[in-house]
């Protein structure tokens, strides 16, 4: 006979995160922002815990530090045993910046970016258009086909031309190179607020999208300050600003360099940046001015944007200040370049990169 049984509902237990995981979490933020200093990180955790009590009798510091090492997030290295970061912990560490930043996404067999170029593709949408020589079968819309050879040609004597057909529209799956730029100029840390560790989250973030789902894509990452120097993946936890100005051609010919290298059709650039450009270098000798904008350097400046636009590669700025002259010279920038520019606060970042980064990569035919 069948029916209903009905019995007491007992929910699952709930597996709320352990003490070292809880601690893991706030650590780790810590370490970005002390730029990889375990022990200073260390030394923070340990007056939070003082403040607000993180720690209990059954699990201290102590205990947390011993775990760091046994689950391999930190090393003893040297005479005198200063802990240090390993390959487990900066993994970590772009796997949280991922999570935080675009939330989280499991690993396809391939970099898949969906272009807007309608055609040929191998990706089916919405759209339709008139069958052209070369379509492939699979691709004809055989239910709006036959629509339409009813309505030119009547029911009676059913008769299907060229002309009935529609074919639907597919989307190419793009490769891009992308070259993401990050000042480090003296100003990244200046009144307060702390702009190089945001921008540190959505470097590592973005390694590690690519990385997951687009792995036939290439990201390189540099620096730009006095002068550019391309980093690794793995030293941007350990990235810090410095006593720069702010040398935006540097960083821009450093790019293109890169990107003529790459083989990929699609290349971009991301420039995450707080000030105008005040620095060139010339020879051996700098010029430099940071009172408004130096012509001389906002002119070779423009000239390179200029340049990018001819050989097709966009720059997208992400301004995270509201300086007058720093707002002047992007407009400038982006209109010599056809880019994009966007203001963002330190907590938008993220999201503007990420939806930069796919718009990008649809670009129709």
């Amino acid at each position: 006979m069948l029916g209903h049984r009905f019995a007491h509902y007992t929910p699952p237990a709930q597996s709320g995160k352990s003490d070292f995981e809880r601690l893991l979490k706030i650590f780790m933020q810590l370490v970005l922002i002390t730029s990889g200093n375990v022990s200073e990180a260390l030394q923070w955790l340990t007056e939070v815990d003082r403040q607000y009590g993180l720690t209990n009798d059954k699990y201290g510091m102590g205990d947390f530090i011993e775990d760091l090492k046994k689950n391999g997030y930190i090393t003893e290295e040297g005479p005198q045993g200063e802990y240090r970061l390993n390959a487990r912990s900066e993994q970590s560490l772009r796997q949280s910046a991922l999570e935080e930043i675009f939330g989280k996404l499991k690993k396809t067999k391939s970099g898949e970016h969906k272009t807007p170029h309608a055609g040929r593709g191998d990706e089916l949408n919405t759209d339709r258009r008139d069958y052209e020589f070369g379509d492939t079968m699979e691709h004809i819309a055989m239910t709006d086909s036959i629509r339409n050879a009813q309505i030119n040609h009547g029911f009676e004597d059913f008769t299907m031309t060229e002309e009935d057909l529609e074919v639907v529209e597919s989307e190419f799956k793009a490769q891009t190179s992308t070259v993401l730029m990050i000042d480090i100029s003296h100003s990244m840390i200046l009144y307060g607020e702390d702009r190089i560790t945001p921008a540190k989250k959505v470097a590592m973030a973005l390694a590690e999208l690519i990385t997951k789902k687009y792995p036939k894509d290439t990201l390189d990452i540099l620096v730009f300050g006095d002068d550019a120097w391309q980093i690794e993946i793995k030293d941007l936890p350990y990235l810090q600003v410095g006593p720069y100005h702010t040398n935006t051609v540097a960083g821009l010919e450093l790019a293109m360099d890169i990107l003529r290298r790459r083989k990929n059709s699609n290349k971009q650039i991301f420039m995450i940046t707080d000030g105008k450009p005040t620095c060139l270098k010339q020879g051996i000798k700098y010029y430099k001015n940071s009172f408004g904008l130096d012509s001389k350097i906002l002119n070779r400046t423009l000239a390179l944007a200029t340049q990018l636009r001819k050989i097709k590669i966009p720059v997208t700025t992400f301004m995270i200040a509201t300086d007058p002259y720093l707002k002047s010279f992007v407009r400038d920038f982006t209109k010599a370049n056809n880019g994009n520019a966007y203001y963002s606060s330190l907590q938008g970042l993220g999201n503007l990169v990420f939806e930069d980064f796919k718009r990008n990569r649809t670009k129709r035919v």
